[in-house]
């Protein structure tokens, strides 16, 4: 049967009927991969294994770990790591995806604007910070607004380049959404590009995912791009 069965009455089913929830390994198999070599450690143990070697690197570097304020330092660093800026590594912490069927036939643009960035930068595991715009035409399913800055969290959770991330936000909705009319832009700045090399702290890096209509309709690409956030990234 369709999502949507225009046999009968709108709304007279409850959400639960309606709803369409999905499993995180069906997701990401449908969603461009991080490299990664997926191990059996818990979580507790990465912790202690983080915490062993970053204590090791602070020992090379000179630091003194005698002392009251770089006493826990490894510890908090390797907690850090697992539990919050790498958390996106751990397919059981993605968010709980749920779908509904577009009883309202609504086919116009969906775009959440201003979706805060923070990832790491798998080449120097500097800072990434941002934010993206992301938009969708719905076909059968609509999705709660607030699960789309959840996925885009989930993804910059973990070591990235910010081109794999605007494809992975991408694939991922266009995947749970079943249409290939699909949105995500990303303004950046890059803090491998601010605190070292160039040292060049006013320039961003923008990326953007446009598919389906968004690519393809001209005037489509043009009111989606005007949405964009003009606004100072820093």
């Amino acid at each position: 049967m369709s999502i949507i069965d225009k046999s009968k009455k709108k709304y007279n089913h409850s959400v639960a009927d309606r709803e369409l929830t999905f499993n995180p390994a069906d997701i990401l198999a449908h969603v461009r991969r991080t490299p990664t070599t997926p191990n059996s450690l818990s979580a507790d143990q990465k912790i202690e294994l983080i915490e062993k070697n970053f204590r090791e690197i602070l020992t090379t570097l000179g630091m003194d770990l005698t002392n009251d304020s770089l006493e826990k330092t490894p510890h908090r660093i390797a907690k850090m790591y697992v539990r919050e800026l790498f958390q996106g590594l751990d397919e059981a912490s993605f968010p709980r995806i749920t779908v509904i069927e577009n009883e309202m036939e609504y086919d116009q643009m969906v775009v959440v604007k201003d979706v805060a960035i923070i990832s790491t930068c798998e080449h120097h595991f500097a800072t990434i910070h941002g934010r993206a715009n992301i938009a969708y035409i719905p076909k059968r399913r609509v999705i709660g607004l607030s699960k789309i800055n959840r996925v885009a969290r989930y993804f910059s959770r973990r070591p990235q380049v910010q081109e794999r991330l605007t494809r992975q936000i991408a694939d991922c909705l266009s995947y749970v959404l079943d249409t290939e009319n699909v949105a995500v832009h990303i303004a950046a700045k890059h803090y491998c590009v601010i605190s070292r090399g160039i040292e060049d702290v006013g320039s961003s890096t923008s990326t953007s995912d446009l598919r389906g209509a968004f690519r393809d309709d001209p005037k489509t690409r043009t009111e989606f791009m005007a949405t964009l956030s003009t606004h100072d990234e820093s």
